[in-house]
């Protein structure tokens, strides 16, 4: 299994009233009794009523992943419409108010926000989560280690936050810039080793500070319940193949670095800052603009990133069986990220006299009939 790199993808999408657009404050209970129908354990719910979170089973290659969340995407379209409601997916919801949410009725849930306060009601946020399979506990730890570099790249292509509470915020990915209110976020530290990092978790366990590692929610991390590697840091995709593409490029990225154990081998007390300083770069322009290369002290563009980062992993998307996935990347360059096809659409809807709140609609309207339009692999 582990040679095969077999992966999970877990995507979280917010739920809408179908007329207005705006965000659905409570869920009713027989809308998750209806998802639970079609879809079984794949669903669940998430914080707050106005999200809902779906999660692949575990997938040996990107197409079991694209037909597993095909049939997620259509089946809670389906029913969601029956209540008089969609679902999209993207970071942010455009039209929400956070203080309008209301929390998930749930023993964990209440913990998290007793602990985390009004953080708790203000994460209405959506990501994009990705597992891939490392079972030796210590070579998953290197990878996580030498991967940072890489996660800017993976965060700037699913940028689909660019609105806050009715707002343009000037951020293609505004998602991480909330998200990192809560404790236990962001780039983590390197670890120069599994005794070190359990020695990090058991501390903070022992102190009863966090119940276990699943309350560290870093931009990727080792998960607890599973043998894998979990990336954390992406927005979640509107494109289906976006999520594909950017679970593809990080399995062929864990595969290459156990592969060579020289890439990204070596680590200087200032990398994990320039590694954060591309993250906002990323955060704030997508890929419309380049990324610090560390060794070399310079911007390289996006797109020569990309380029950089496919010939890395030529061997390895080949072995995987993922060659259009990672290529469909220069796809996301030329046509834009969700982010950026968002902000096009306002703009377009502004400029033809639009009010701010009617362009808002119409951007929430595409998120949804995006997301539903779940094509087949790409010849």
């Amino acid at each position: 299994m582990s040679d095969a790199y077999p992966i999970g993808i877990e995507e979280e999408y917010f739920l809408a009233d179908a007329e207005t657009k705006n965000a659905v404050p409570r869920m009713p209970k027989a809308l998750m009794r209806r998802c639970k129908e079609a879809l079984g354990d794949q669903v669940q719910t998430e914080l707050l009523q106005s999200q809902i979170e779906v999660a692949t089973p575990i997938c040996r290659s990107l197409e079991d992943a694209r037909k597993a969340l095909r049939h997620c995407r259509q089946s809670l379209a389906e029913a969601t419409a029956e209540f008089d409601m969609a679902l999209f997916a993207a970071g942010t919801h455009p039209l929400a108010e956070w203080s309008e949410q209301e929390p998930t009725d749930k023993p964990r849930y209440h913990k998290i926000a007793d602990d985390l306060k009004i953080l708790a009601r203000r994460n209405m946020l959506c990501g994009m989560h990705v597992h891939v399979e490392i079972a030796d506990p210590h070579q998953r730890l290197d990878v996580m280690n030498r991967i940072l570099p890489f996660l800017p790249v993976l965060l700037g292509l699913s940028t689909s936050s660019p609105f806050w509470r009715k707002h343009t915020t000037g951020l293609m990915g505004y998602r991480l810039a909330a998200y990192d209110e809560l404790p236990r976020t962001g780039i983590p530290e390197f670890f120069p080793d599994l005794a070190d990092y359990n020695g990090y978790v058991d501390t903070l366990v022992s102190a009863g500070v966090i119940e276990d590692a699943t309350h560290i929610w870093w931009s990727i991390r080792p998960s607890l319940r599973f043998p894998t590697l979990e990336l954390r840091i992406a927005d979640s995709c509107t494109h289906l193949e976006d999520t594909l593409c950017i679970a593809a490029l990080y399995r062929c990225l864990a595969r290459a670095l156990q592969r060579r154990p020289d890439i990204n081998a070596t680590w200087r007390n200032h990398t994990r800052l320039l590694i954060e300083e591309n993250r906002w770069r990323a955060q704030r322009n997508g890929t419309s603009e380049g990324l610090i290369d560390i060794n070399n002290k310079r911007i390289t563009p996006f797109a020569d990133v990309i380029e950089d980062i496919l010939r890395l992993i030529e061997e390895d998307a080949a072995a995987l069986g993922c060659i259009p996935e990672v290529a469909h990347a220069r796809q996301i360059l030329v046509r834009g990220t969700s982010a950026a096809q968002q902000l096009a659409l306002y703009r377009e809807k502004r400029q033809a006299g639009a009010s701010r709140i009617e362009a808002l609609r119409a951007v929430v309207g595409w998120l949804i009939a995006t997301t539903r339009q779940v094509a087949a692999r790409p010849a």
